[in-house]
């Protein structure tokens, strides 16, 4: 694919993310981190599968920023998750001046380029991204409802005994507990989850997806997830760069919509080679209108501690 794509953070999230692009035979990657010589490692152990998997496009890795110019698509990873006696306000004041650097950094050597952002908290680091950077707000978005709904779809399917392929699941909102998982704009063979699965199950199966990312955390001890995340973030750059028009559930810039205004949060939105091209507004139900409000609210209150930061 015609397209170069930086990927900025060489972590787990990172780095599987290149992996992913280069097996998609994107003509050139750029994988940065701050780490000396971690980057280039990874690039180079990524790049010597080329010729097992019968590709012959690029992939480099520095701590030097040049080798990202004149990126299509900057996807932002980079950041620390919280470790022990560490404070919230103490990770979000240290992640939020890694978004700043990177983001300012990449587009000095790509101008034109498109912002997905991937670092925690989500909605919160979009909003930094896109303050720092200049940009329309089209183009800085974040990646997490893509995540959160496929974790809600694998967790409908084992419940149900159906494929993936037949579900179709939302989840809007914050990115964290706060998330609000569509029950009536979300479909098994074209009915809705209320019409096909008890009430009981169905809030078993939304506070699971709600804590899905904790349960694997859980599971791991010292790491977070990484492979289904970077199968989102592929998805959403696929979206662009093939200029799909497809609707996918995007961190994204609210001016009124959903009764939201001035706030980065998740909903469907239509993403083509101009990034966000149309938000999109369902009908949703009374219940799920107060908690999408209470998750704004949840988003703003964090958007809000950065400025005491």
């Amino acid at each position: 694919m015609n397209k170069k794509i930086s990927v900025i953070g060489a972590g787990n999230v990172g780095a599987t993310t290149a992996q992913r692009l280069f097996e998609k035979n994107y003509s050139e990657i750029a994988l940065i981190d701050i780490a000396e010589g971690i980057a280039e490692g990874k690039a180079l152990d990524i790049l010597q599968s080329g010729p097992i998997l019968g590709l012959d496009n690029y992939i480099s890795g520095s701590s030097d920023y040049n080798i990202t110019k004149n990126s299509d698509i900057v996807v932002i990873t980079s950041g620390i998750a919280r470790k022990p006696g560490m404070s919230r306000d103490d990770l979000l004041k240290i992640n939020m001046n890694i978004v700043s650097d990177v983001t300012q950094k990449s587009l000095e050597k790509s101008p034109d380029a498109l912002i997905l952002v991937v670092t925690n908290p989500l909605d919160a680091m979009a909003m930094q991204a896109y303050k720092v950077s200049g940009k329309k707000p089209n183009e800085v978005f974040g990646m997490a409802g893509v995540l959160d709904s496929a974790r809600f779809t694998t967790f409908i399917s084992q419940s149900e005994n159906t494929s993936v392929n037949s579900i179709s699941s939302n989840v809007l909102g914050g990115h964290g507990d706060t998330m609000v998982p569509l029950l009536n704009n979300s479909y098994i063979g074209g009915k809705s989850l209320s019409e096909s699965i008890n009430k009981e199950t169905l809030d078993q199966l939304v506070e699971r997806t709600k804590n899905g990312g904790a349960e694997i955390v859980n599971y791991l001890k010292t790491g977070s997830a990484f492979y289904a995340p970077s199968a989102s973030i592929v998805k959403m750059v696929d979206a662009i760069s093939t200029n799909s028009k497809i609707i996918l559930p995007t961190t994204a810039y609210l001016q009124g919509e959903y009764g939201i205004k001035d706030l980065y949060f998740g909903v469907p939105a239509k993403l083509g080679s101009n990034g966000i091209e149309e938000i999109i507004e369902y009908d949703l139900s009374e219940y799920e209108r107060e908690e999408l409000k209470k998750s704004a609210e949840a988003v703003n209150e964090t958007v809000k501690s950065m400025k005491n930061l």
